[in-house]
């Protein structure tokens, strides 16, 4: 005890030492992030390659087939809960949810104190994420705009895939400088906000009321908790778990109640055990969604069976469209604003960077897989046209991986990029 009385005393002594534990914090979550980006193209490579065998029908069947639900009801059954879904929608609407209540946590750190705390740490990533959401949208809609039954796919290239694009800069080990990877997953996070308010405005269906008014109850709850500074997370995941049955019941996606969640979870009160809530959360949620949900979700949604494509296939308004925005939206709309803020001497250049480094990163942000694929889902609900998103999304992502990577294994490295 003694002995870590006195680690204390010289950490406090020492802010240089608080200051490297934080950026130990911060490369073990970028060392999770991109492990888990590799098992993520694993598992979306496995099930390619299953859509295109003869296991593709039993595939299907277990992800569309089979059926399962849960629910209760009272014995004059005057009140009936049921959901019953098939598997590829407990997927999507189950443990996607986990998933974004991780992204809010996530963003809730970054925005009370990471990378998104200040002004000065948020304005780059905030421009350059908002650059990269809009020309990407710009692209689809312009190879989109003769066909309106079409246009409902404008934001599945807005987002960036962070565990994917981190495991891709994972690969390239010490040709990355940490600024890049902090940038990245900085813009990512604001990708990621933006694509919540997405598919709250635009891709959530008629509200039901009555689902509606117990989750405001819940959200009241969740307030009261955090107002009084609960520091158990027991009782946050309670309420969560009924916001989320409200909400999938409202019409509104039910993602949204995972987001919502977190952001009560506090960040500054700290538990029994010396951590806050938010951190010990997310450190708890992290191994499970990087291992476990998102290679499975990338399992459940990347099974394109390719019989009856061909060249002409990429050539469809929304997988041209989807491949355009992320491959060559997403870089120019990225690159141009960093350059112009850099330049004009609204934000410095990240520290240990240099121009191509940062093109690099621009266009490993084309990377959208996860996000893309998840409001492909949600802009396009017939099958029919599942195909043509998964196509475009699976396409662009991996050019965007290719040219990104190998920007940086050929040409980083050189002394001459610097500047």
């Amino acid at each position: 005890m003694t002995g870590s009385f006195i680690k204390m005393c010289r950490k406090i002594l020492n802010p240089e030492g608080i200051a490297h534990d934080i950026a130990d914090a911060a490369r073990n979550f970028l060392r999770l992030e991109a492990a888990g980006g590799i098992l993520l193209g694993l598992a979306a490579v496995v099930a390619i390659i299953i859509a295109n065998s003869p296991l593709f029908p039993f595939y299907d069947y277990v992800l569309n087939g089979i059926k399962f639900h849960i629910g209760f009801d009272d014995a004059q059954r005057s009140f009936d809960f049921e959901l019953k879904k098939s598997l590829l929608h407990w997927i999507n609407d189950g443990f996607m949810t986990i998933f974004f209540l991780l992204v809010g946590l996530e963003i809730k750190r970054e925005i009370v104190s990471g990378e998104l705390s200040s002004r000065d740490r948020a304005l780059l990533p905030l421009l350059a994420a908002i650059g990269g959401m809009v020309v990407p949208m710009g692209i689809y809609w312009l190879v989109n705009k003769g066909s309106p039954e079409t246009m409902g796919g404008w934001a599945i290239p807005a987002a960036t895939d962070i565990a994917f694009a981190l495991g891709v800069l994972s690969l390239l080990g010490s040709r990355v400088p940490l600024s890049i990877k902090v940038l990245l997953t900085a813009i990512a996070v604001i990708d990621d906000i933006g694509a919540i308010l997405i598919i709250a405005v635009f891709y959530s269906h008629e509200i039901a009321g009555n689902p509606l008014s117990i989750a405001a109850a819940a959200i009241g709850f969740l307030l009261f908790l955090n107002v009084r500074k609960v520091s158990h997370i027991t009782p946050y995941l309670l309420a969560g778990f009924v916001l989320w049955a409200a909400v999938l019941e409202s019409g509104l996606h039910a993602t949204l109640a995972g987001v919502i969640t977190a952001l009560f979870i506090p960040v500054r009160v700290l538990n029994s055990r010396g951590h806050s809530p938010c951190a010990e959360l997310e450190h708890g949620l992290h191994p499970y969604v990087a291992f476990g949900i998102l290679p499975l979700f990338a399992f459940a949604n990347a099974g394109v069976p390719f019989t009856g494509m061909g060249w002409h296939s990429l050539g469809e308004p929304v997988t041209l469209g989807v491949i355009l925005g992320l491959a060559v939206g997403k870089p120019l709309g990225i690159f141009s604003v960093i350059w112009l803020a850099v330049v004009t001497g609204i934000s410095p250049k990240p520290k240990d960077a240099n121009w191509l480094h940062l093109y690099a990163m621009a266009v490993l942000c084309g990377i959208g897989f996860t996000m893309s694929l998840f409001i492909g889902g949600l802009a396009f609900a017939g099958p029919e046209m599942q195909a043509p998103v998964r196509l475009g999304v699976l396409g662009g992502s991996a050019v965007s991986a290719l040219a990104g990577a190998g920007l940086l294994y050929f040409f980083s490295g050189s002394k001459k990029q610097a500047g």
